[in-house]
This record gives structure tokens, sequence and C-alpha cells, in this order.
């Protein structure tokens, strides 16, 4: 597996799509991984040697976005300090002669142009999203939830951006979810288009599995055109009393035309400790230099089990 974007198994999977700001929320509490989220940001957890949050800002990359707009929260300032550039430790690795460490360090830095926004108070993901319009340009933006990695071919955020481009509307990626899984998600009622296309028609946030109306639900990509920040603006609260993305989408979607796109390849939630466990052990064994040792290890641990 190559060390640049965490799904790539083609050798320039490079976008060039009307989409170049990516917005990142990153300003959750990671209440599922404290006590450790106490004193580092979840989304600097590795997944082998790189956090999480490098793996889809890669994706980013890799569909043609230049810009990342980054939504932090009160301690979370080492999210800044990782992608600016560290001159001691790179001197001190050029010094020792590290060469390929301290590109791996360099590279963090150089992916995109970053800015970062802070969220105030937990207001929700509608709220996070909306902090960042002063950021955006008057266009189209992307979303991405650094808890959902998304292992394929080509990047999900690029097969979005390609379907915003030839539809001219905002796009949400879908999977097929189990239905006894459909209540942990928004899911969409849709009309199909074309292949893994489809228009909305509505969505319902967590519906018991027999009220769902498909079992096509909403995962953590989105584009979105530029008046989803005014449709946000006029989005009351919702569940928790704070501003819900789905409930702005729904509202969007009452004056627009909203799309939807099923992704490929396999979806990881590493916003929990399991999940981020299982991430890290495809990675690993799907690259040449690990892949022996993890698998040793993994009979060696089963066979304790025995």
């Amino acid at each position: 597996m190559s060390r640049g974007w965490s799904g790539a198994r083609i050798a320039n999977a490079t976008y060039m799509g009307s989409v170049n700001t990516a917005v990142i929320p990153a300003a959750g509490l990671g209440t599922r991984f404290l006590p450790v989220a106490k004193a580092v940001p979840k989304e600097l957890l590795p997944i082998l040697d790189r956090p999480m949050l490098q793996y889809v800002v890669e994706e980013a990359v890799a569909s043609g976005i230049q810009s990342i707009v980054v939504i932090t929260s009160r301690g979370k300032a080492s999210l800044e300090d990782y992608f600016d550039r560290s001159v001691e430790l790179e001197q001190a690795l050029e010094e020792a002669g590290k060469s390929s460490l301290l590109e791996e360090v360099q590279r963090a830095s150089r992916l995109a142009h970053f800015s970062y926004v802070r969220q105030g108070e937990p207001r929700g993901l509608g709220h996070a999203v909306l902090t960042a319009r002063r950021s955006i340009e008057k266009g189209p933006f992307a979303v991405i939830l650094p808890d959902d990695i998304i292992i394929s071919d080509v990047p999900a955020m690029g097969r979005l951006i390609d379907v915003f481009d030839r539809y001219g509307g905002s796009v949400v990626a879908v999977e097929e979810v189990e239905r006894e899984r459909l209540s942990s998600y928004g899911v969409v009622d849709v009309t199909p288009l074309e292949d893994d296309v489809y228009r909305l028609r509505s969505l319902v946030e967590k519906p018991s599995p027999e009220e769902a109306p498909s079992n096509l639900a909403i995962v953590g990509r989105y584009v979105f055109t530029p008046e989803l920040l005014s449709t946000l603006e006029r989005t009351p609260p919702g569940a928790g009393g704070e501003i819900q993305l789905t409930d702005g989408i729904a509202l969007l979607l009452k004056e627009q035309p909203i799309y939807a796109c099923r992704l490929h390849g396999r979806r990881h939630d590493v916003g929990t400790p399991l999940g981020l466990l299982r991430a890290s052990l495809e990675f690993a064994l799907a690259r040449d230099d690990m892949r022996p040792q993890v698998e040793k290890l993994i009979a060696e641990l089963a066979s304790r089990r025995e």
C-alpha cells in the first residue's frame, strides 16, 4: 500500500473538479476515547504511524481539494501544531541522516493550505460547519468527518465531486447498512438516476428499522452548494438543542435538488476504540513491511485464547 493517500491503490488518483475547499469538523470532546481524549485530541490518535486526521486530509488532496478548514475547540491547539512545520525537529532529523522520517514530517505540512476556526461551544455538527462560513469562498465546499476512514480504489470525496460537477447540486455519500443498524444513521429515500447515483426525495434521522425508507445511510462525506450556509442559519435547534446538519440538509432539499452517491470500498468508524483497532489492523496487513509480523502477532494472540 502507498504511504500516501490511505485508500489509493492507483498511482495518480487525483481529481481537478470544481470543489477546492473542505471543512473538517474536529471540535468534539471525543468522549468514547476518554480518558486519553482529555489530553490528546481524538483526531490525532494514530492509525499505525499517522493520525486519523491526516488520512482524511490526504483523501481530500487526492480529490483535488487545496484548502482545508479544520473546526477546533479549546484544548485542541495540537491539531494546528501537527500540520505546522517543526524546524527544530526537521533540523535534528537532517543532522541524524534520517531522510525518510524527515520527508514524512515535512509532507504533512505541505499537503494543503490549512486554516483553523474555533467552535466556542458544542452546538452540533451543523453549527460546526456554520462556524466556517467566513473561511469558505462563495462557492461549493466539501465536508469530511474524520471518524470515517474509507478504503477504496478511487478517493471517496473524488467520486462525490464528480457527481456534483455532473448534476450541479449538493451530494451526500451513502452506503448500504443492515436494517438493524439504521437507527444510528440518517437514512435517505431516493430515486435512482444511474449506477450508484440517486436523487433525494427525503431523509429521516435515526429511524427505526421498520420506518426506514431504504437501507441507504448517510456517511461522513458531503459536497454542498454555498446555499447550505444560509440554510443552516435558518435551521432551528434539534435533538439536544443542537443545530443538526441533517436538519439543514432537509431544509435545503425543499429549495434545490440534492443527490446521493453510493460509495464503494470499506468504511471504518474510527470514532470508537474497536473501530480504530480494526482500521489499524487492516492497514498493517496491507503493508508489505508489516504483514508478516502482524499475521504472526494475531496468530499468537488467538492461540492464547484457546
